[in-house]
């Protein structure tokens, strides 16, 4: 357990006695009354629905249910505007722009290094080892005074897999900045989530989103996990309504409907290992990288051409090709049945178009 963390000295220090803005729910959270304190529209909204009243600010209904499913208390929840915006606020909170330093490892989520960027924050890299885990000695290396939060993607995005424990563990017990883990795929592998070891670790953030395994993307709603007093700074720090009404309805509709969170769950999987193994038959796939995610990180003969084919088919893959380590590689979401079928046959017929046996 990392002993010496302590949040206040990470902290750009006028966050510490930064005066939030005080929103009319803040100083009235009650549901019944007559409504005169925060310039609302009393008529209504020019929909049917009723969307003229600003929404609870901190979503205390929704966090009590993740309460449950999570086993996390609420007060060590923090609710955004899908994963970047805690991605964002954890950035502003901790880093002083042209000072201070994240480190990244690539190849890994993009918004890290985006994030880092428009706030003037240094990005340091210490590159996944050829296998795409964690190469410890590296992270450490990289570490500097000014160094403050150590980004982690587990299962990685673009790669799939699973980042070591020992690894992790390692970089939380030596590092006294924030370590951030984020398991925005974390529903399609049957690791541990990293939350349950929140008291573990002080330093430790475990991001996590509704939009993959709960099929909710266009709600945009990512969930952060610290501890209560990051928790309280984020909440500083957010815009006041950072998740509108209308995604705070759905979200709380489809917390009731877990079961048929994890049968689709149970379907990607099963169509992961399906789409697998037709891939594996076909002589342009050089090789497929081990995946605990809802996509398969795919080494092609000739990656350009089959993008550039399947784009054609209006078949739409992610181009990984140019990204460190992941050179050749197309990256593919698992769709339904039909979905991975009519891929498969357009790969087979590009085959057949460019591959001489």
């Amino acid at each position: 357990m990392n002993n010496t963390f302590d949040l206040k000295k990470i902290l750009r220090p006028h966050i510490l006695t930064l005066a939030p803005y005080s929103s009319a729910r803040d100083e009235y959270t009650g549901h019944v009354g007559i409504f005169l304190d925060a310039n609302e529209n009393p008529y209504g909204s020019v929909t049917e629905a009723d969307y003229n009243r600003y929404p609870d600010p901190y979503q205390a209904e929704i966090k009590q249910k993740i309460t449950v499913i999570k086993q996390v208390s609420a007060d060590r929840i923090f609710l955004g505007n899908g994963s970047d915006e805690p991605i964002d606020l954890l950035t502003r909170a901790t880093c002083s722009p042209g000072t201070d330093h994240v480190i990244i490892m690539p190849p890994t989520y993009g918004m890290y290094e985006v994030s880092a960027s428009i706030h003037d924050v240094r990005i340091d890299k210490a590159s996944l080892t050829t296998d795409y885990q964690i190469d410890v000695d590296a992270v450490l290396n990289a570490v500097k005074d000014n160094t403050k939060i150590i980004w982690i993607c587990s299962p990685n995005n673009p790669t799939g897999n699973n980042m070591q424990d020992s690894a992790i563990e390692t970089i939380l017990n030596s590092f006294n900045g924030l370590v951030v883990v984020d398991e925005a795929y974390i529903d399609f592998t049957d690791k541990p989530s990293w939350v349950s070891r929140l008291d573990e670790f002080p330093n430790l953030v475990v991001l996590q989103t509704f939009s993959k395994a709960w099929g909710l993307a266009g709600l945009r709603v990512g969930m952060c996990f610290a501890s209560v007093e990051l928790v309280r700074i984020l909440n500083k720090i957010k815009p006041p309504y950072n998740i509108s009404l209308p995604a705070q309805q759905a979200l709380l509709a489809g917390l009731e409907h877990i079961t048929a969170k994890d049968n689709m769950v149970a379907d990607i999987l099963q169509e992961r290992a399906s789409l697998e193994t037709s891939l594996l038959d076909l002589p342009i796939v050089v090789k497929i990288h081990p995946s605990d995610a809802n996509f398969l990180l795919v080494q092609f003969e000739d990656a350009k051409a089959v993008m550039d084919y399947l784009i054609n088919e209006t078949i739409i893959v992610r181009d990984r090709s140019r990204v460190h380590l992941c050179e050749g590689c197309l990256r593919i979401t698992v769709g339904t049945n039909k979905e991975n079928e009519v891929l498969i046959d357009s790969l087979k017929k590009y085959q057949q178009k460019n591959v001489t046996v």
